[in-house]
């Protein structure tokens, strides 16, 4: 009877938390909605210049749950209720939704999706690059399957390109930007299969050294894949795990240096303290790989050897701006994923909300008039929030009822699947025995896996800038780098840039074109 009074008394403290006096006046609420409704009807006024510049910030796995949940954790962090903070992606005013779904799967992975948001096809699961006639593991259904993806495109285009991402730069969501591969898990040659490679196809990280020349930045983890076989990490020499990992005994970070014109100014970095203190109007190329493998959560992030996503994103900004036509950039908080596939929702919102700081940054360093920039994700999760909570609860707290089934608190997070399901005493574990505020805690499952899965409802897409208009309503996933293409005259949409130039529409540039010939017949009748 105590533990029940006790429980009870812990589960309503929540309730006890205040919202803003403010909110209490309704003159409060209708002046919000009439400057909202100001805001709405300026977008009248469409952006139709040309993006001289586009930014992808790739939030993987981070589905709408995702993005509400960090809102409020963002609030928190700050010492508000937290529902009424307002994210960087939320101030977008384009939002729309994409589907999904790969050819050949109704819940979706990262290689697929990545293929279609940066390639412009759909694709199947477990495949980079490639179109859906590639079938995974198959080396022999590569060639004559590949596509390119829209950092090839601006490549091609004059542009600067760049890659930034917390996972390994040859994860999948960075290597469809540059890889052709019928193995998303193909890293290096050590882990391709010796078939694959008698028949001619190269792993990821060889692809990201040859496939497009001179990518002008790239960041992340993944720096065993780059190194000989044994070949000692130089941060973690003892650690066998973070060793070299190639078998064909390339140091690709040497190749990648021996590849850049002596005339350029090229730079390996391996940790922070090397990348902030580069002077970047001195660097035309930027290579940093701070992890052997993926980069760490930001909250267990050692801040004075690791960079954040908000610091590589400050410095790759810096550089690919040097750039007169201007550049394409892709950024991925990818270990949103991760947090959630270990049912770590701690670690999962703490990079979602870093993840969104970073898209603040880009922001404050960048012009809605020739920067298209485009918030999404490549799928979403098993992850929800719920429970009746009172306004203001931790968005990592507990419910405020007992279960009226098994008379045990719960906490609002909670997972579809993953291995947070526990039993004790054949029931369901009671969290309050167990610190569920740690960042460790694998919030409780409805069925028992090693690892949560990806879920296959649509997911956001936030958008700013130039042609921002024309992602609205819902939409394949393959359309989003056609926008992309279209506004910055990259690809193949090309046509309607002849008659514009500087962001001028047609219809400005024929007023033009009719006033100075009417200057030059008064001259002439003169």
């Amino acid at each position: 009877m105590v533990m029940r009074v006790w429980l009870l008394l812990l589960v309503r403290l929540s309730a006890c938390v205040t919202f803003p006096e403010r909110e209490k006046d309704p003159d409060y609420w209708r002046n919000q909605a009439q400057t909202t409704l100001r805001h709405a009807l300026e977008l009248q006024k469409l952006n139709t210049k040309l993006a001289k510049n586009v930014i992808l910030f790739l939030g993987d796995g981070m589905g709408v749950p995702t993005v509400t949940a960090a809102r409020i954790l963002k609030g928190q962090l700050a010492g508000q209720p937290g529902e009424e903070t307002v994210l960087e992606m939320d101030k977008f005013p384009y939002v729309a939704l994409a589907k999904t779904y790969n050819t050949n799967a109704q819940v979706p992975d990262s290689a697929g999706t990545a293929t279609a948001y940066l390639c412009g096809v759909k694709a199947n699961e477990g495949t980079v690059g490639l179109n859906a006639a590639a079938v995974r593991g198959h080396c022999n259904t590569t060639k004559g399957n590949e596509v390119q993806s829209i950092l090839k495109w601006a490549k091609d285009a004059g542009k600067s390109i760049g890659v930034v991402t917390t996972t390994r730069v040859n994860h999948a969501t960075p290597s469809a930007s540059y890889a052709h591969c019928v193995n998303r898990d193909w890293y290096s040659d050590n882990e391709m299969p010796k078939e694959a490679l008698e028949q001619g196809c190269k792993d990821i990280a060889w692809q990201l050294m040859y496939n497009i020349q001179d990518i002008e930045v790239i960041m992340g983890g993944g720096r065993k894949y780059m190194f000989p076989k044994n070949t000692s990490d130089i941060e973690h020499p003892t650690d066998e795990k973070a060793n070299g990992t190639r078998l064909d005994g390339l140091n690709l970070t040497h190749v990648w240096l021996n590849k850049k014109d002596s005339k350029k100014a090229a730079r390996y970095v391996w940790n922070r303290e090397q990348l902030v203190s580069l002077r970047p109007q001195d660097v035309d190329y930027l290579l940093g790989l701070f992890e052997p493998g993926d980069m760490v959560y930001e909250l267990d992030r050692n801040k004075s050897t690791d960079p954040s996503l908000s610091e590589m994103t400050r410095v790759a900004l810096t550089i690919l701006k040097k750039n007169p036509k201007g550049f394409v950039l892709l950024v991925e908080g990818g270990r949103i994923d991760h947090g959630h596939h270990d049912g770590k929702a701690k670690q999962a919102l703490h990079e979602a909300v870093e993840f969104d700081i970073a898209i603040g940054l880009a922001g404050s360093m960048t012009s809605v008039e020739d920067t298209l920039t485009v918030v999404t994700a490549d799928h979403s999760h098993v992850f929800t929030f719920g429970g009746y909570t009172h306004r203001g609860n931790s968005i990592f707290g507990l419910a405020p009822e007992l279960s009226d089934t098994d008379n045990k608190p719960y906490t609002s997070i909670l997972y579809g699947n993953g291995p947070g399901y526990k039993l004790v005493d054949k029931s369901r574990e009671n969290v309050s025995t167990v610190d569920y505020t740690q960042s460790t805690y694998k919030a409780q499952s409805a069925v028992p896996l090693r690892q949560e899965t990806h879920g296959g409802e649509d997911v956001a897409v936030f958008a700013k800038g130039p042609m921002a208009h024309l992602l609205h309503g819902v939409h394949e996933q393959n359309y989003i780098p056609h926008v992309m293409a279209y506004a910055s005259c990259i690809g193949q949409n090309q046509d309607h840039c002849n008659s514009r130039s500087s962001g001028h529409s047609s219809k400005e540039s024929l007023t033009l074109m009719s006033t100075l010939l009417s200057v030059l017949l008064s001259c002439l009748l003169l």
